[in-house]
């Protein structure tokens, strides 16, 4: 399978790394494009406002001075010769689970593919400490081997994340819905030398939909959480309510 490897945390990342190697070494072509700088939480972000530069990095990483769906649209809409035939994005050093696909670059990439009209799986370890990047790589390759032997019916976007243990600790797969988080902490205030006051935003709040079913809950329980996504924002519950609202 022709294969496109993209990510946020940039083409240096080792977790990019061990998954292109892994998928090499089970005879797929991968071409790699991603950020050249960490640009985690960018989300779903294109740039418009200047004029974007690809360049190759001494392994052949191809790097782009833009955010991770900026790498994908590139690739797909004129950077590679032939369309791949699915897009991974990871392996993110840390969870993407919940809220936290609305902000993630990593789940923005393979989104971008996914509106390309191409495959497209989000991979990430779900620990910052991010050590077992073989176990998310190989359970990927064994992803990629059922799409080549049995395509998937329909367009699919899928969000994995795995526990940061060795394999043979993984305690199974499971098909899950997202969660959901806690409102963020607080921004963070500080001064500068200059005495000007300086914002970082506070940290993703804990888990509070963490229940049976939830990519949160199969993560505590040391499984792989797999969760098919969909980009249609309607709430089509509330249709009618905002109908019955406009037209008193």
């Amino acid at each position: 399978m022709r294969i496109l490897l993209s990510n946020d945390d940039g083409y240096f990342a080792p977790g990019l790394s061990v998954l292109s190697a892994t998928l090499k070494s089970q005879g797929h072509s991968v071409t790699v494009v991603a950020p050249e700088r960490d640009r985690s939480g960018a989300s779903n972000s294109l740039t418009l406002d200047r004029p974007l530069m690809v360049r190759k990095s001494p392994v052949g990483f191809h790097y782009v001075n833009g955010t991770p769906t900026d790498c994908v649209h590139l690739a797909v809409t004129g950077l590679l010769p032939e369309l791949p035939d699915m897009v991974i994005s990871g392996i993110n050093h840390g969870a993407n689970m919940g809220d936290d696909t609305v902000y993630s670059g990593t789940v923005a990439a393979a989104t971008e593919g996914f509106l390309l009209g191409i495959p497209s799986i989000a991979v990430s370890l779900a620990n910052m400490q991010s050590e077992n990047f073989d176990t998310a790589a190989n359970f990927i390759a064994d992803l990629v081997r059922r799409f080549s032997s049995q395509p998937f019916p329909e367009h699919v976007l899928l969000n994995v994340n795995v526990p940061d243990v060795p394999a043979n600790e993984i305690q199974g797969v499971e098909v899950t819905r997202l969660g959901r988080r806690h409102k963020a902490q607080d921004t963070v205030k500080t001064i500068n030398p200059r005495n000007q006051t300086m914002y970082w935003v506070g940290a993703a709040g804990g888990a509070q939909d963490a229940g049976p079913g939830t990519d949160f809950h199969a993560i505590s329980q040391g499984r792989i959480s797999l969760t098919p996504l969909q980009l249609d924002l309607t709430r089509y519950a509330q249709m009618q309510l905002v109908e019955n609202w406009l037209s008193r």
